[in-house]
């Protein structure tokens, strides 16, 4: 796991004079207060935090971030903030035009995120103008999300952590779990039939009744944030490359529980081998607001986008549900921080309970996926770091993530359609509208 990079304030002066050449002009000049005392004074109606928003986004021109308020001013007073922890003005407001339909225009004007930094968003309309992301708040009537709360909250006891083996060590994660599906005997047969990080997993249960109801809400909103985001960021709503063709149906669901602010998952993608290429996820946050952090991957030796490697912090408060879309775990990692202090929730105490609905593939189930020579299903893995094959899926042995084994060689490129349908299952063209030479490369 990967060490989380410290929050700190941004500074947003351009790179440090050597000392001998500093003067106190200068100094002033590169400091982030003087610069918000001077747009206070510009613009006195506007709170701190609004005005610091404005600097970031205006690249810390205080003359532009004044006359940018001022326009927004001209529209209407500023409206008081509530006192309420996670509130955000929108950076988009500074930066970004929208579409007539209310959307964010998909081209960035400045890539915000930095090397080494956290940029920290709340507004749906900035999680996904600069994430694979978008979030709705208050997603569940107080109602049901109290029901699903209280009903999750009773089965926490019975999850555990996960155990695996890292570097030649074996590790523990640093949060509990529990793997969930909604038949009955789909139940058992996980427990022998399907693999996670090289084994089995005994501990799968039924998918409860809260949970079975809220999966029909989010079913609905999931797919309708797939439609509209493909509407208008790719061109003539085109779906990506190995994207399903399908309706998104969740069937199957993991249940994490953050019991206090230690607890945390470091970067990682999920895993695609019973979900397929470009997987969609529907993630319930409830209780405890925490922080969700995400990342671009960079390809090896690919300098020109160097500026994307500082990290994105979503703030996720309590009945949030975030979508992670077709380009998140091929082209991102994503986390959840450590948190130095949280905000006790009146029914969770300091939980956080997350349920990420999932959809599984009929085709994908273990007994058509291919077996390594260690007799187990393979897993199904996406090339992310290499220039040269970014973007190809391979099939692998991965039992060499479990305690006391050692896994074998067994590799094998997969050969997938536009759809993301390997030859096995219906419906598979074969080498439609993709180049032999490179089955399922990125165009």
């Amino acid at each position: 796991m990967e060490a989380f990079i410290s929050r700190k304030r941004r500074r947003l002066s351009p790179e440090v004079t050597p000392p001998s050449r500093r003067t106190t002009e200068d100094d002033e000049a590169e400091s982030t207060d003087f610069k918000l005392a001077v747009l206070a004074s510009l613009c006195p109606d506007w709170p701190q935090d609004v005005l610091l928003e404005s600097l970031l986004a205006c690249d810390g021109s205080v003359e532009q971030a004044a006359n940018a308020l001022l326009v927004s001013a001209s529209a209407g007073p500023p409206r008081k903030r509530p006192a309420i922890s996670g509130h955000q003005s929108s950076l988009v407001s500074f930066t970004r035009p929208t579409h007539s339909n209310g959307n964010v225009q998909s081209s960035l004007k400045k890539v915000l995120t930095q090397k080494g930094k956290t940029l920290h968003v709340y507004a749906p309309e900035d999680v996904e103008a600069h994430t694979p992301c978008s979030i709705i708040h208050n997603f569940l009537s107080q109602d049901v999300a109290d029901a699903l709360l209280r009903e999750l909250l009773e089965e926490a006891p019975s999850f555990s952590k996960e155990t695996f083996t890292l570097f030649d060590r074996v590790v523990e994660s640093p949060h509990s779990m529990r793997f969930y599906v909604d038949s009955l005997a789909e139940a058992q047969e996980q427990k022998t039939r399907y693999v996670y990080n090289g084994s089995s997993i005994a501990d799968v249960a039924q998918t409860t009744s809260e949970m079975l109801k809220v999966s029909t809400l989010v079913k609905d909103a999931v797919n309708q944030e797939i439609g509209r985001r493909q509407q208008y960021r790719n061109p003539g709503g085109v779906k990506l490359k190995f994207q399903s063709a399908e309706q998104w149906q969740p069937n199957a669901s993991f249940v994490n529980c953050y019991d206090g602010g230690k607890q945390s998952v470091g970067y990682h993608s999920d895993q695609l081998t019973y979900l397929g290429p470009r997987a969609v996820i529907g993630s319930l946050s409830l209780g405890v607001a925490r922080e969700f952090r995400v990342r671009r991957i960079v390809p090896s030796g690919d300098t020109s986008t160097a500026d994307v490697q500082g990290q994105i912090a979503i703030h996720l408060p309590h009945n949030s549900l975030l979508i992670m879309h077709a380009e998140m775990q091929e082209e991102w990692k994503h986390a959840v921080a450590p948190a130095q202090t949280i905000e006790p929730h009146p029914l969770a105490g300091n939980k956080r309970l997350n349920v990420t609905y999932r959809c599984y593939k009929a085709y994908l189930h273990p007994k058509y996926t291919p077996r390594c020579r260690c007799k187990v299903p393979a897993v199904l893995r996406c090339v992310q770091k290499q220039a040269a094959t970014r973007g190809r899926y391979m099939w692998m042995c991965h039992s060499g993530y479990t305690p006391g084994q050692t896994g074998c060689s067994y590799f094998e490129w997969a050969a997938l359609d536009v759809d993301g349908r390997p030859p096995w299952a219906e419906g598979y063209k074969a080498n439609a509208n993709v180049p032999a030479a490179a089955t399922n490369a990125e165009p």
